[in-house]
C-alpha cells in the first residue's frame, strides 16, 4: 500500500509531463501558420518592364535578400512582363495573379494614377491593391544626350527633340505629355519601348534625343558615365515641385506652371514620386499574409547585405513603408474634380501628338 502510494505521484508527474511536452509541440507545429504557408513554395517578383531597366535592377536585388526575410524562406523567382509602360503586369496582378500572398509585382510609379486620369485600358482599382513597400523616392528629369542639338529648357520651346516612351501612364509619357501641355515645348514623344535599358540604347544610337520622367537613381545605377563626364546628359528639366540640391541650377516644371490650376495638377501627378520603387501584391491576400511580407520588405531594406549590394549597385535606397504607400494612394484618390478634370485634359492632349516607335 505503501509502495503504491509513493509510486503513484511520480506515474501522474511523468504522465502529465507527457501530455505537456505533446501540447507544447502541437502549438510549436501551429505556432507560425505563415512559415508554414511559404515554406516550400515559390514567391514570384513580377517586373513590369523588360530586363536591365531600373525596375528590373531593384527587383533582382531585392529577390535576392526578402527571401531570409519571409517566414518559411520560400524560393523567390524574378520575371518580366513589359507591355503598355507597365500597365499589363498590373492588370495581371489585379486580375490573375494568385491571391494568396505567393506574388507582388513592381511597376511604373505612375501607373496607379492610370484610373483617375489616364486614358489607358486599365483594369484594376489601385487602392485596394495591397502596398508591400516602396525601396526609394526619386527625382525625375527630363534630359537629353550630348547628341541632341537641345542644350537647355529653353531650347525644348524652339526645337523639335525625340523623347521616348512606353505607353500610357507610365512616366516618360506622362510627363512629356505635361511638359508639351504645360509649356509649348517641341517635344516628339516616340513611344512604345519595353522599358528604361531600350531607351537607353536608343539614346545611345540616335534615335532618341533623351527622354522625359527619366529616374536620376537609374542613371546612377545604369549609365554612371552618364552623371559626369564627357558622356554626361543635359538635364533640361527637373520634373519637381522644388529644386533638388543635386540640381540646384536646373529649373523645375512646377516653376513652369503659369496658372494656379495647373500648378496643382503638377502637384498631383508628381506626388508619384514618393513611391519610386512601388511594390504591390494583388488584392484579397489573407491580411497576415500582408503583415508579413510588409514586415519582410522593411526588414530587407535594413539588411546589412542588401545594403552594401545596393550601394556596389549605385541604387539609392530611402524606403518608404507599404503602409505609407496605402495612405498615399488614398489621399490621391480624394482629390478635388476640378483638378482631376485639368489633368484629364492635359493627359488627353498628348497621346494625339505621339508617334510609334520605329520597328526593329
Amino acid at each position: 500500500m505503501t509502495a503504491r502510494m509513493k509510486t503513484t505521484p511520480v506515474t501522474k508527474i511523468l504522465g502529465a509531463a507527457a501530455l505537456a511536452l505533446a501540447a507544447v509541440s502541437s502549438l510549436s507545429a501551429q505556432a507560425d501558420p505563415i512559415a508554414d504557408f511559404y515554406r516550400g513554395k515559390n514567391f514570384t517578383i513580377i517586373v513590369g518592364y523588360s530586363a536591365g531597366g531600373g525596375y528590373d535592377v531593384y527587383a533582382r536585388a531585392i529577390a535576392r535578400y526578402i527571401n531570409r526575410q519571409i517566414p518559411g524562406n520560400p524560393n523567390v523567382i524574378v520575371t518580366n512582363m513589359p507591355g503598355a509602360g507597365s500597365l499589363a503586369s498590373v492588370n495581371y496582378l489585379y486580375n490573375i495573379a494568385p491571391k494568396d500572398g505567393t506574388s507582388m509585382a513592381t511597376f511604373g510609379r505612375g501607373i496607379p494614377m492610370e484610373p483617375l486620369i489616364g486614358v489607358g485600358k486599365f483594369q484594376f482599382d489601385a487602392t485596394k491593391l495591397n502596398w508591400i513597400g516602396s525601396a526609394s523616392t526619386e527625382l525625375s528629369v527630363c534630359a537629353v544626350s550630348q547628341k541632341s542639338k537641345a542644350h537647355t529648357y529653353e531650347d525644348m520651346l524652339t526645337t523639335e527633340i525625340a523623347m521616348g516612351g512606353e505607353g500610357g501612364g507610365s512616366d516618360p509619357d506622362t510627363y512629356a505629355n505635361l511638359v508639351r501641355a504645360l509649356t509649348g515645348a517641341k517635344l516628339k514623344l516616340v513611344t512604345g519601348y519595353p522599358g528604361g535599358n531600350d531607351m537607353a540604347l536608343a539614346t545611345e544610337r540616335g534615335e532618341l534625343d533623351g527622354r522625359c520622367g527619366w529616374s536620376w537613381g537609374s542613371v546612377k545605377a545604369t549609365r554612371p558615365t552618364w552623371v559626369s563626364g564627357p558622356d554626361a546628359l543635359r538635364v533640361l528639366l527637373q520634373m519637381t515641385v522644388e529644386r533638388s540640391p543635386e540640381m540646384p541650377n536646373v529649373p523645375t516644371i512646377y516653376e513652369k506652371a503659369t496658372s494656379d490650376a495647373d500648378k496643382q495638377v503638377v502637384r498631383l501627378i508628381v506626388s508619384r514620386q514618393t513611391m519610386a520603387r512601388p511594390f504591390a501584391a494583388p488584392p484579397n491576400v489573407p491580411a497576415d499574409r500582408i503583415t508579413a511580407l510588409r514586415a519582410a520588405f522593411d526588414a530587407t531594406m535594413k539588411d546589412k547585405e542588401f545594403l552594401a549590394e545596393a550601394n556596389k549597385l549605385k541604387l539609392e535606397i530611402e524606403p518608404v513603408s507599404g503602409a505609407e504607400v496605402q495612405k498615399l494612394m488614398a489621399d490621391l484618390y480624394k482629390s478635388s474634380p476640378e483638378v482631376l478634370a485639368r489633368a484629364k485634359e492635359v493627359m488627353a492632349a498628348g497621346p494625339a501628338a505621339s508617334v510609334a516607335k520605329p520597328k526593329p
